[in-house]
């Protein structure tokens, strides 16, 4: 009987590439005095290139697009704390995230998170989706000083719920460092659809997070 599930976050319940796609559009906008010689278009395509789905982190990214541009009146670090305080506000859950939730809580599941990346800025974008509320475990690796695709990580999650591993279902949207880690410990793999990746092995696939409460009835 399946009695906890837990989640991962950006590409699983935070819409990563749309948000993207958002904050490039506004920080242009919001600093357009001090990179109006770049096209808007041009800037947004680089950063999501030299991002790689949020697998560079950006001091990386800005750095490279302070060289590649020549962007004189701001600095890559100056950049950097732009996005780390303004990206909270171009959040994007994807569709059916809070309706499923509410239903999963209202079946007395218990809901986790384990997310990697900095420990503020996923909380920030937590609250920024209005979601922090139905979670009863948040690890972000940063805090924790592990990281998926790490057992330890997955089994701290577990036991802080009180459930045996048997017992939980994983949900994300990568193949390695989410399904198959979280299948590793024993738990179920619940692989959250993205078209990076094809034929990927899982329990069970969902496209839109509204499928998940109906797959779970069906099992």
């Amino acid at each position: 009987m399946i009695k906890a599930i837990i989640f991962d976050l950006d590409g699983t319940l935070l819409n990563r590439d749309a948000s993207v796609k958002v904050f490039v559009d506004r920080q242009h906008e919001r600093l357009n005095k001090k990179l109006d010689h770049i096209p808007k278009d041009t800037y947004m395509t680089r950063f999501i290139e030299l991002d790689k789905r949020g697998y560079v982190w950006k001091d990386k990214v800005y750095q490279q697009l302070v060289d590649e541009f020549d962007i004189k009146q701001i600095t890559w670090e100056e950049l950097l704390q732009d996005y780390i305080s303004q990206f909270k506000d171009s959040c994007v859950p994807f569709p059916n995230l809070i309706k499923m939730l509410e239903e999963l809580k209202s079946n007395n599941l218990s809901l986790g998170m384990i997310t990697n990346g900095y420990g503020q800025f996923q909380m920030d974008n937590i609250k920024s989706l209005g979601i922090e509320k139905y979670f009863d475990v948040i690890l972000v690796s940063e805090w924790e000083g592990i990281k998926k695709p790490d057992p330890t990580i997955f089994n701290k999650a577990l036991e802080i719920l009180n459930v045996p591993p048997n017992e939980a279902i994983f949900v994300g949207d990568h193949p390695e460092n989410d399904v198959l880690a979280a299948k590793k410990v024993g738990m179920k793999g619940i692989w959250k659809k993205d078209v990076q990746w094809n034929n990927v092995e899982a329990d069970y696939i969902v496209d839109d997070l509204g499928e998940l409460p109906f797959k779970l009835r069906r099992k």
